[in-house]
């Protein structure tokens, strides 16, 4: 017999672990689609005859559409709920990776790659707000294992891309890549059309707290403090992903082949630290998580940078993957707290500010000074993002949040 006020039997035994479910293949397939198409963008380049510079023009399509949309994403998400815009979000972007196959010139590139990345920063915000509902609703601290699902989901892009690149044409690569998100956005999607994005249990102290968070100047400021938090250790990723190896080629004298295994490294460390994410949470609560995440980061990219010799180098690069990995998702999930979809919108697009900051900065710095000077602001961003955290901590408004 159902006890009064229930609305179904169990919806915690059956519908929330399948909406987990789902919710772990669209970022998985977030980062799997991805990091396809960037390892299709030396053929892309070969195909339309775009120069280096045009290149880099055009792929600032992507960054451009993904900011543009963020903002609009989180209102629509508020209008018509996280589910239904993270399944079409999910139908675009598997359109849209096809796109640049048909492109001809450097400009039809970039026309194309602002809708590939308008999708993407839809599916970002969208999918991300649905995981801070499901987050409450389950009362435990998964956020980090959506987004290892992202990385885990990225690396197998990347690595099947890499198989196939020397036999596939990057055409029907990135259509193969467009079957895939269809069909996995179908298969995923069912669970999430089926049910509304779940609601916490009302508080006694506040019988509202089942209606979507109505951001306050407060709230405002802190969705903006955890931004700038995102900004801080998402610029290190950008940075670290463009440089990393030119760091350990030019100016450790590695060979090209071992240079290429930095990124590898950060990114696989990054990996194993999301997904021990939920974990660590449990156990420190998200201050100290974002306290002691910065803080590792910081050491780790110190010593990247700074290190005389190459082992010691991709030894930082793994510390530094390891202190970065739970920043961003533990960030945006608390604006989700906070400010619902317009905080996981407003806090994605200064994370993902940071990451386009990251890399030409270090580029100019490099100018300036040299290469490892210039890496070690991936450590000072990672230092004032642990500052940040520890003066400005504020008490957790669910149980989601332990610990502290």
């Amino acid at each position: 017999m159902a006890l009064l006020g229930e609305r179904r039997p169990a919806p915690e035994e059956t519908v929330l672990p399948r909406l987990r479910t789902a919710l772990t293949l669209f970022f998985a397939l977030d980062g799997f689609l991805f990091a396809g198409w960037v390892v299709r963008i030396p053929a892309i380049k070969e195909h339309t005859g775009a120069s280096a510079g045009d290149l880099g023009l055009a792929l600032l399509g992507v960054s451009a559409g993904a900011v543009a949309t963020m903002t609009v994403t989180g209102r629509l998400c508020r209008r018509f709920g996280s589910h239904p815009m993270t399944v079409l979000a999910a139908v675009l972007m598997s359109l849209g990776i096809a796109l640049p196959a048909l492109a001809g010139s450097a400009l039809s590139l970039g026309l194309v790659l602002l809708v590939f990345g308008a999708a993407y920063g839809g599916i970002n915000v969208a999918m991300n707000s649905a995981a801070v509902d499901l987050v409450a609703a389950l009362r435990r601290p998964v956020m980090p294992s959506f987004h290892a699902a992202f990385s885990v989901g990225g690396m197998l892009g990347a690595g099947i891309g890499a198989l196939i690149a020397g036999h596939l044409p990057a055409d029907r690569h990135l259509f193969l890549l467009a079957a895939t998100g269809l069909l996995v956005s179908v298969v995923a999607g069912r669970a999430l059309l089926a049910h509304p994005a779940p609601r916490p249990a009302p508080r006694a102290t506040t019988p509202a707290s089942t209606a979507a968070p109505q951001a306050g100047g407060r709230e405002r400021r802190l969705v903006a403090v955890l931004g700038l938090i995102a900004l801080c250790t998402a610029y290190g990723e950008g940075a670290l992903a463009d440089w990393g190896a030119l760091h350990l080629q030019q100016d450790l004298s590695a060979r090209p082949g071992v240079a290429a295994i930095g990124y590898s490294v950060f990114a696989l460390a990054m990996t194993l630290g999301r997904l021990t994410g939920s974990a660590l949470l449990e156990r420190l609560g998200q201050t100290r998580l974002l306290v002691v995440g910065g803080a590792t980061a910081a050491a780790g990219m110190l010593l990247g940078a700074l290190a005389p010799s190459l082992w010691a180098a991709l030894a930082g690069f793994a510390v530094t993957g390891l202190g970065l990995a739970n920043i961003f998702p533990v960030a945006i999930g608390r604006a989700g707290e906070l400010a619902g979809p317009g905080g996981v919108a407003a806090a994605s697009t200064f994370g993902y500010g940071g990451m386009l900051l990251g890399p030409p900065a270090i580029g100019f710095l490099t100018d300036w000074f040299s290469l490892p000077v210039a890496l070690t602001t991936v450590a000072a961003l990672a230092a004032v993002s642990a500052l940040i955290a520890r003066t400005t901590r504020e008490p957790a408004r669910g149980p989601v949040v332990s610990g502290r």
